[in-house]
């Protein structure tokens, strides 16, 4: 396994979302979905995979260089950006470990001269629109169906000029839920209409038609007709969810992603007035317990894309309990006092995760050291509003929108960050007090046993004679310490 893997398995998020795999040449060779990322693509490569795993499993840790991911906001996005990869790549180990589902959507058959609305679960160069697909196994897509071709009068029988015998068997036309365009009863022209309408209830376009269907749901409730009510419910809802997914439809990939950064910056610059795109974004984020064991984490995005090589953290010191504002401006004072004293370029807009007292705590510091300029914003969380201190509201930005996907992306990484950071802090220093318990153990010798392992776990794996090797322990007191530390060595 080589080190960039390695290294990108660290970065993995704890998120639903989809990720790619990639030989050496760049082809794309597997295309996965996972409720938490960081759990299911690590199982690749555990050691037990690796040694007992089936083979195919085993070949294609073997032959992946790359690991790419996307990070989405449910399974259900996960699952349409998987299945539109692996339609539109067609990778080797989808197929060799069947994993190549086909998920259903709707299709106007646009081209035939009375078109109509059907299932599908492969998109075909027909000139056909497709809508979809959408993760439901049919259970969104058949009422959906039924109810647009009921409602615009939309034929549903297989030809489009039948005969005698055929008509005299069309129950469509009998229980008038069909216009019957193939008999004449409404023209060529206004068949294509009524089509365009039910495609455009399909793209979002006709709000009145989903607002008319729900008023029926509601009267048939009214009138006690519940399993009426119960049916129509059941499209208004099917209808709205494919809204929402068609929102997520044309999911990331590397290319769409930056474009879709690329985008949420511009709008960024126009929120925040600034005189262009931030090429350079740093966000900080603060992580304690209770005030202990404080750090800041900084993570960086250029061209509204995290940078991981740029990220860094500050232990925050001399500072007593859960004080954001101070350790906000301890944070910036170092970051930015040595890109001053360096002559290093600074960036183009810093974000704070929290409210104004922590953007007003920030700037305070960069006006100590002289620096003007730099744009600086606090990023809250409850309504995530971008928070000024120029005497202006704080700005909403759309829930949907790119610079808003942007910010919190930043904003989550230095969560992440910071809480990794954290938890190995605490956990150490947590560690390193069971040394202090010891009978016999002083803080020189604490510190030498230290030094000397490089920490209490690698303390706790070794053996007695290798503990008492050091100066001033003896197998005495390496016993005691192995008894002491017994809980760790299966950590």
């Amino acid at each position: 396994m080589n080190s960039r893997i390695l290294e990108k398995l660290r970065e993995l998020p704890r998120r639903p979302g989809c990720y790619v795999m990639r030989n050496r040449k760049g082809e794309i060779i597997y295309v996965g979905k996972a409720k938490i990322l960081a759990n299911r693509v690590r199982s690749y490569f555990r050691h037990s995979t690796i040694l007992r795993g089936h083979p195919k499993v085993r070949q294609l840790v073997r032959e992946a260089d790359s690991i790419e991911w996307t990070v989405v906001r449910s399974e259900d996005e996960a699952l349409l950006l998987e299945n539109r990869l692996i339609n539109e790549h067609q990778p080797k180990y989808n197929i060799l470990l069947r994993d190549d589902k086909r998920y259903m959507g709707i299709k106007g058959t646009a081209a035939e001269r009375l078109p109509r609305l059907l299932n599908f679960r492969l998109r075909r160069d027909d000139g056909a629109h497709y809508f979809g697909p959408f993760p439901t196994n049919g259970g969104d897509v058949f009422p959906v169906i039924d109810w647009l071709s009921r409602r615009f009068g939309l034929r549903r029988c297989g030809t489009s000029s039948p005969d005698a015998e055929t008509y005299r068997h069309c129950n469509d036309d009998l229980i008038c839920t069909c216009s019957a365009p193939c008999i004449g009863r409404v023209g060529e022209e206004e068949y294509r209409r009524r089509f365009e309408d039910a495609c455009d209830c399909l793209r979002g376009k006709r709000i009145d038609i989903v607002e008319e269907l729900r008023q029926s749901m509601l009267a048939a409730s009214a009138e006690m007709e519940y399993e009426k009510a119960g049916r129509l419910k059941e499209v208004w809802l099917a209808l709205r969810e494919m809204g929402r997914l068609r929102q997520i439809g044309h999911l990331s990939t590397e290319d769409e992603k930056r474009k879709n950064a690329l985008d949420g910056l511009e709008a960024l610059a126009a929120a925040l007035n600034l005189p262009g795109p931030p090429h350079v974004i740093e966000c900080f984020d603060i992580s304690n317990t209770l005030g202990k064991f404080s750090v800041a984490s900084m993570t960086v995005a250029v061209d509204g894309i995290p940078d991981h090589r740029r990220y860094r953290i500050f232990n925050i010191e001399g500072i007593e309990g859960a004080n954001d504002p101070a350790s906000i401006a301890q944070a910036v004072t170092r970051r930015y006092g040595r890109l001053r004293d360096e002559g290093s370029p600074m960036p183009d807009l810093v974000i704070l995760d929290g409210g104004i007292t922590q953007l007003r705590a920030a700037r305070a510091a960069l006006g100590a050291l002289g620096i003007e300029g730099i744009p600086t914003v606090g990023l809250a969380e409850r309504l995530e509003e971008l928070v000024l201190d120029d005497g202006n509201p704080p700005i909403l930005l759309d829930r949907d929108s790119q610079a808003l996907n942007v910010v919190r992306a930043l904003r989550d990484e230095a969560h992440r960050f910071g809480i990794t950071r954290h938890r190995k802090l605490r956990n150490r220093t947590v560690r390193e007090s069971i040394l202090d318990d010891i009978s016999g153990i002083g803080h020189a010798k604490k510190m030498l046993l230290l030094r000397t392992f490089g920490s209490v776990r690698e303390l706790a794996r070794s053996s007695e004679e290798e503990i008492a090797k050091v100066p001033g322990i003896g197998s005495a007191l390496a016993a005691e310490i192995l008894r002491a530390l017994a809980s760790l060595r299966s950590d």
